[in-house]
Formats: C-alpha cells, structure tokens, sequence
C-alpha cells in the first residue's frame, strides 16, 4: 500500500513504521492517505526475484514480489548447526563447507551410517544437542543430530536426520534409525525434515528415535552410570515404479 502525507510526499506501508509515523521529507504525521495513482503504476510494474543471483529467474508483480521471495526455494538457507544459533546463511555448498571448516563437523560419502555415543555422567544431562556428521548421498547432504532433553519430567535422548534443502525435496527420500543391545532394539522409519526447519523445531516435534534415559542406560550395560549407545541407520531415496506407480526404495550402498 502506497501512502501520502498532507504535502503529497509518499512513501509504502512498511516504511510508515520505520520512521515513526512521520514523512521523511517534511515531518508531517502520516496518516492513512493512500496514493491510488502510485498504486497503480506500482501494480504495473514486473519485477525480478532477489534471489536471482542464487538462481532464481522467476518475475513477478510488484505485489506478489516479496510474497514470492518469502518462500522461493532459492532463498539462503540458515546454518543448521545445532548448540548454538550460528547467524551464517547460504546456499547448500557453501553451508556444507561452513560446517566442515568452522564448526568441524565430521562429512561423510555414503547412506548407511554407524555412530557410537558415549558420555559420562548421563543423569547430568538434561539439555545437549550434537550434530554429529553430514552425508553425502544420491548427490544430496544430510546431518544427522543426537539430543538430550526433558519430555515433561522424564529425561529422553533423540535422533533425527535432517535434508539440506527444501521441503518438497525431502519427501523424495526416508530413513532408518536403529539403536539396541541384548537382545533388544528400538528403530524409527521417516522422513527427513528439511533444515528450513530449526533443529528445535524438528526436536520439539518428537519426529524421531526416541529413547528413553532407562532404556539407554539399559542398551549401555554394565552400572548404568555411562552412556554407551550405538546407533545405526541408513537413507534410502523412494522411486516411483513405471509400471504400478508404486515407491520403491533405492537403497544406496
């Protein structure tokens, strides 16, 4: 919405907050006085997408412009990094190469994976996040997390994987989480959350493998009073079937 003050100067909704509700040109108080003329040609104009230089080349009208730019799929991405909110954004290769050099996150080639987690003191533990490895499978990057927090008062341990890219891309792929000893184990199957998503969110969701603090301590063995836990997984890209339009999983290797 275009606005006016009572000399006619102009400026956009958005910015009538910005200066405090008065006009930068004459410091007369704004009111709600829209300038339908400059609306008008605003509505005429086509604009490129920002995100053009990241690969975007859709244009749009003026008003749907910033609408479009909220939610292009070319947008930077936030650091997924998780313990600390890291204020880096970018494309995928570049975020990969921020995690790897700046944050040490171990990188791995390959869909199966096979980590073990040991901490002393675990009854001491009642928030901690790791992101413990990125992978690079069928061309794409995945981090996988491990966490220690509260379900209401009972201390729990999670992991989850999470899809460095868009949302829609993420539905093309799944994975396994399996933990387990004596005899015993617990296993989660999904879907990778997109890191657009914040990794608290992914948490706070309970979408993954989520073990609780005796069980843990039971898959640990000996006095209980170390964590020792062993979690194996896999990623696997589902493909449709040409002849029944069924989802096949591509099992990588």
């Amino acid at each position: 919405m275009q606005l006016m003050c009572q000399n006619g100067h102009t400026l956009c909704s958005t910015c009538k907050t910005r200066v405090h509700n008065r006009c930068p040109t004459c410091r007369q108080e704004l009111g709600d006085i829209r300038c339908l003329a400059l609306e008008k040609v605003a509505e005429s104009l086509e604009l490129p997408c920002k995100y053009g230089f990241l690969g975007c080349t859709e244009i749009f009208p003026y008003y749907s412009k910033l609408e479009h730019e909220a939610q292009c799929s070319f947008r930077p991405y936030n650091c997924p990094y998780a313990g600390s909110e890291c204020p880096v954004v970018g494309d995928i290769p570049f975020l990969v190469a921020h995690l790897r050099d700046d944050h040490k996150v171990d990188t791995h080639v390959g869909c199966t994976f096979n980590h073990r987690y040991v901490k002393s003191n675990p009854r001491e533990v009642e928030n901690a996040t790791w992101m413990l490895t990125v992978f690079n499978c069928f061309g794409h990057y995945f981090c996988l997390h491990f966490e220690a927090f509260l379900i209401g008062i009972a201390p729990v341990y999670m992991g989850f994987l999470r899809f460095m890219g868009d949302e829609i891309e993420a539905q093309n792929f799944s994975y396994s989480l399996e933990v387990g000893a004596n005899g015993r184990k617990l296993m989660w199957e999904g879907t990778p959350r997109s890191i657009r998503d914040n990794h608290r969110k992914v948490r706070d969701s309970h979408d993954g493998l989520i073990i609780q603090r005796n069980i843990a301590l039971f898959f640990s063995g000996g006095d209980r009073k170390e964590l020792k836990l062993r979690v194996t997984g896999r990623i696997w890209k589902e493909q449709q079937n040409p002849d029944g339009g069924v989802c096949i999983p591509n099992i990588c290797s």
